[in-house]
């Protein structure tokens, strides 16, 4: 693993477990000193510490990896016991002991999930100890066990946190350029539908006629596409929709306007309409009429050709209730589940295009009224029912 001191002091402070395993050493074995330390193959430093016997080490300090007996353990991957120095036959003559005037000594490795050796677990007392002992061992070994288990688990939290922090800016750059976009082709469009309002003043021949006609049909269309982008860019981006709503002008004309609008658009489709609204509906007229196309156009797109459209507005106690329903082919329960997420698709008849976030803007429409889109598809029709409460 590349070697990152600041960020293992780092993570073993973020620890709280250690410094209750430093204490429960020194109180079970009776050792003065219990330490935590990251040690690779040139450096040996102390990242959590417990000290009774004033041996002088704090958390960043650092002995010369050389006189350490953890340097050992890096190269081995063995735990080291002594309980007496003196009498040890292995170590009775070595220079650490020596150097740092210990006779008991326990130290056990480290070891992340990946195989990497971080450091140790390690304790030293002045005085002999009895150390080698299962209970002592397995202790030991529990506790580096944990340690490393924290390690690991602190290491994937924060690469998490860092790849979210990262798809987080990404999709907010990526919709801030979308708003950007949106706002900007308004311009440009505005003034190819000026200039098509001009050209039908003109006296034109019945192609040149034909052709405005198609000019102004696209901008129609491009305009609905910008809308639609603007409006997943302020959903996405934390603002919400924006809602104006009014209680007092009637909401009966603005459906029926949104209905004659699509009906000419589409002069072959028969779209019935059945209003009854017998109280006042507060609400965003403009978003409403905003769903209301939403929704009829993706009947007419998706219906069977020869059937009606069928739209219902009306009023109860407590609620209004407006629904849009086509006959055809029901909608597969795999594909209702995604009915409502930006950019999907339903298949449609060949030369359809859209951008696949007509159905999901009616469903935030729906949800900043307080209100709720559902659908429902068998065979004998499919339904887009919004339900929205009445104060």
């Amino acid at each position: 693993m590349a070697d990152n001191f600041e960020a293992d002091l780092a993570a073993i402070e973020r620890i709280p477990a250690v410094a209750t395993i430093l204490e429960v050493v020194c109180r079970t074995t009776g050792m003065g000193f219990a330490a935590v330390a990251r040690v690779t193959s040139d450096r040996w430093i102390a990242c959590a510490v417990r000290d009774n016997i004033a041996f002088g080490l704090r958390p960043g300090g650092e002995l010369k990896i050389e006189t350490t007996i953890c340097d050992e353990i890096r190269q081995s991957g063995q735990a080291v016991i002594i309980d007496h120095v003196a009498e040890d036959g292995a170590y009775q003559r070595h220079h650490t002991p020596a150097m740092y005037g210990f006779q008991s000594y326990i130290s056990m490795p480290i070891v992340l999930a990946d195989g990497n050796f971080f450091g140790t677990l390690c304790a030293i007392d002045p005085r002999p100890a009895r150390l080698n002992t299962p209970e002592t061992i397995g202790m030991f070994k529990l506790f580096a066990e944990l340690i490393g288990f924290h390690l690991n688990a602190s290491e994937r939290l924060a690469a998490s946190e860092a790849n979210l922090v990262d798809e987080r800016n990404t999709a907010e750059l990526r919709e801030q350029f979308i708003a950007v976009l949106g706002h900007d082709l308004r311009n440009p469009l505005a003034s190819i539908d000026a200039g098509a309002r001009m050209l039908r003043k003109e006296p034109l021949s019945p192609k040149g006629a034909t052709l405005v006609g198609l000019i102004q049909n696209s901008v129609g269309r491009m305009a609905e596409l910008i809308d639609n982008v603007l409006d997943l860019a302020r959903g996405r981006l934390g603002g919400g929709l924006i809602l104006v709503p009014d209680g007092q002008v009637p909401l009966g004309p603005v459906l029926e306007q949104v209905v004659d609008e699509l009906r000419a658009a589409w002069p072959g489709r028969v779209i019935a309409t059945r209003l009854a609204m017998t109280r006042a509906v507060n609400c965003d007229r403009a978003r409403m009429a905003q769903m209301l196309s939403n929704l009829v156009a993706n009947a007419l797109t998706h219906g069977a050709a020869g059937e009606p459209i069928q739209v219902q507005a009306l009023t109860n106690h407590d609620a209004f209730e407006m629904s849009v329903a086509n006959r055809g082919d029901p909608i597969a329960p795999a594909t209702v589940e995604r009915l409502f997420q930006p950019f999907f698709r339903v298949a449609a008849q060949p030369g359809q295009q859209g951008l696949g976030l007509g159905l999901y803007i009616a469903c935030e429409i729906a949800k900043a009224h307080g209100g709720s889109l559902q659908v429902s598809s068998v065979p004998e029709e499919t339904r887009f029912t919004f339900r929205m409460p009445l104060s």
